[in-house]
């Protein structure tokens, strides 16, 4: 057999390309074949009914939403800024600070609190909160803050430390501002108002366009008018008249829900607070009651040639305006102007003491040299000598007297109090016989007592000094208070010993097992005090409100002076002294109320006696004075019940 012949690799693939080429289209025409069959769209009856394509109505929906929420946020927010002055975002910030306040004491107001280490840490935000928002709301709410720092004696130590920066001068309005309320107010330019230039141009008077103080309601601006009288001008801020109705009703709104949610009994004195400190912001409601005052102690021989109110230019004044005379003096807080050595010359009182004109210096050379810094009120400080460490030469003690003296009689015998006489109202001026003057200013916040509640209010107060336990339960009871020792002792602001002694043997009662149980116990105690002081809402005197603030502000007085005078023993006398000389009462109880006002002075006896050992300790190095022992006492009482006392109120 043949061997089979070999082929040459090209003529094998010569052979074989029909083959594999055959193969290929076959492979390819079934391929194409499947595809089509797999691709043929379906019959129109095989797919069913149509359905709807999708809209997104939802996003649609949230999104119209936020635009229309976006829209309605900024227009609010713009109508707020220009026409209302934020009010309606100040309401808000305070509902949220009030809030969280809220539920942070609902939560952690316990023995172990779940949020923090302690009740004091829980008192520490809760004062930052309460604080940052006064100041950032400023207007009213520094007004409403500073009524709280006087009383923060009672608060716990967290909200005294914070709220002694109270009392620092509220920031100044642009003059445009200003200038804009008086243009409202009168309908002209400040020029044409006051007949004054900003430059003294001549025959004009001047105006000082930077104010010389300001306040949360109002600033103070100097000027000397044309016929040489020197005025100083208190025009309001112009977004209180916006704010003052948001402001107002939001604290009634927050005091509500914490009456409600507390259960302390706090929403019935709201309507009282809220229209004095809406008097406060209508300065024809101050002219009124500076007249008043002024005209009450010119009739009144005791305080006529110790005690000055400045006059009310009322041609100048407005709603929102009030024009009057400038005060040249020394403010109650500078002890050493008040005593230092008098360089002024003998037989010379002070600029402007007792009314009498301020001297006019030579416009020409003042403008030259005060131009520059835009201040042209004349500098009198010459009595302070050519050293400038002179003083006005007078005695603490002359001072004091005459303070407790004024607002004594205010109290007991005319029923007219005024309620904000702390340092920065009271200027202290020297007569020529060498005597102090005490001149009260800033006269928006009064209050009228009647007849029978100074009656009883006059009584009251006799009864504390004699130790008179029936007659002072009687009294109280007529107010409904419940408790008469715990309100005696925050009258006199030291702890009433002349009572049962109910009070403090159950407060001492109190478990003593450990710190944190003992803080609780003791600050539950003390939140069940204020509700038995405030005992029967509707026979409760509103006015104790505000006289309890007079009172508290004229005792920082006098410890911040030294306790140079025996404020409690004055202050009795006077009560006593009212009783017999109040003309409403028949003659046979005034007589007989002279001859107990005799008897009653022999009582006070007891007082002297502890004022002089307070000053004999106080001489000694010991002690800082009698209203620095009171206050000991009161604050051993306070720990008891929780509470620790903090008095020095002016240090900020």
């Amino acid at each position: 057999m043949a061997p089979a012949a070999r082929l040459c690799a090209n003529c094998y693939w010569s052979v074989k390309q029909p083959t594999i080429q055959s193969s290929v289209a076959r492979r390819l025409r079934f391929s194409v074949q499947t595809r089509q069959a797999s691709f043929v769209p379906p019959a129109p009856s095989s797919l069913g009914p149509p359905s709807k394509a999708r809209q997104y109505n939802r996003l649609r929906k949230w999104s119209r939403r936020l635009a229309y929420l976006t829209f309605t946020a900024a227009t609010v927010y713009a109508v707020d800024k220009h026409y209302n002055h934020f009010a309606i975002i100040r309401s808000f910030r305070t509902f949220r600070v009030g809030f969280v306040t809220a539920l942070d004491y609902k939560i952690n107001f316990r023995e172990n609190p779940f949020f923090a280490d302690s009740i004091a840490e829980v008192h520490r935000r809760s004062a930052e909160r309460v604080f940052d928002l006064l100041r950032a709301n400023g207007g009213l709410y520094l007004k409403i803050g500073q009524a709280i720092a006087m009383q923060s004696a009672i608060l716990p130590p967290e909200f005294q430390k914070m709220f002694s920066k109270m009392f620092d001068d509220a920031p100044q309005n642009d003059w445009t501002d200003i200038e804009q309320v008086i243009r409202e107010d009168f309908g002209k330019s400040p020029e044409e108002v006051f007949d004054v230039s900003y430059d003294g141009g001549s025959g004009q008077g001047i105006l000082e366009k930077n104010a010389r103080a300001s306040a949360s309601v109002a600033q103070v601006h100097w000027a000397r008018l044309k016929d040489g009288r020197e005025v100083a001008i208190k025009v309001q801020k112009k977004e209180i008249a916006a704010q003052v109705g948001w402001d107002l009703w939001s604290f009634k709104v927050v005091t509500k829900v914490y009456t409600w949610w507390f259960d302390l009994p706090f929403y019935t004195l709201v309507p009282y607070i809220t229209e004095r400190l809406l008097l406060e912001t209508d300065f024809q409601n101050e002219a009124d009651n500076s007249e008043r005052m002024a005209a009450l102690i010119k009739k009144e021989p005791r305080l006529r040639d110790r005690v000055y109110i400045p006059t009310v230019y009322r041609d100048l004044s407005s709603k929102r305006v009030m024009t009057a005379e400038w005060i040249e003096g020394v403010r109650l807080w500078d002890k050493g102007g008040i005593t230092n050595p008098w360089e002024g010359g003998w037989r010379k009182g002070s600029p402007g003491c007792h009314g009498t004109p301020l001297d006019s210096p030579n416009g020409e050379a003042l403008v030259e040299q005060q131009s520059e810094a835009g201040q042209f009120k004349p500098d009198r400080t010459h009595w302070k000598g050519p050293n400038r460490d002179g003083g006005l030469g007078l005695s603490l003690y002359d001072v004091m007297t005459t303070m407790v003296d004024l607002f004594s009689a205010q109290m007991f015998l005319w029923g007219w109090v005024h309620c904000d006489p702390h340092p920065g109202n009271i200027f202290i001026r020297r007569l020529p016989s060498g005597q102090s003057e005490l001149v009260l200013i800033d006269h928006g916040l009064y209050i009228q007592m009647k007849p029978e509640f100074r009656h009883q209010y006059s009584l009251f107060w006799k009864s504390l000094m004699t130790f008179d336990n029936a007659t002072l339960k009687e009294v109280v009871g007529q107010w409904g208070i419940n408790n008469a020792d715990i309100f005696a002792s925050a009258t006199l602001m030291r702890p009433y010993e002349g009572g049962d002694g109910s009070t403090s043997s159950r407060i001492k009662g109190l478990s003593e097992h450990e710190k944190k149980k003992r803080q609780y116990e003791m600050q539950q105690a003390m939140r069940k005090g204020v509700k038995e002081i405030l005992g029967d809402e509707e026979r409760w005197p509103r006015e104790l409100i505000f006289i309890g603030r007079n009172m508290r502000i004229v005792q920082g007085n006098n410890q911040y002076l030294g306790s140079p005078v025996n404020r409690i023993k004055i202050t009795g006398n006077w009560a006593s002294r009212a009783l017999s000389e109040d003309l409403t009462l028949p003659w046979r109880d005034r007589w007989r109320n002279y001859g107990r006002h005799v008897l009653f002075k022999a009582v006070l006896f007891a007082s002297d006696v502890w004022f002089w050992t307070g000053k004999l300790r106080q001489w000694f190095g010991r002690k800082a004075g009698m209203e620095d022992d009171m206050e000991d006492h009161m604050r051993k009482m306070a720990k008891d019940m929780g509470v620790e006392l903090n008095h020095k109120v002016f240090e900020g």
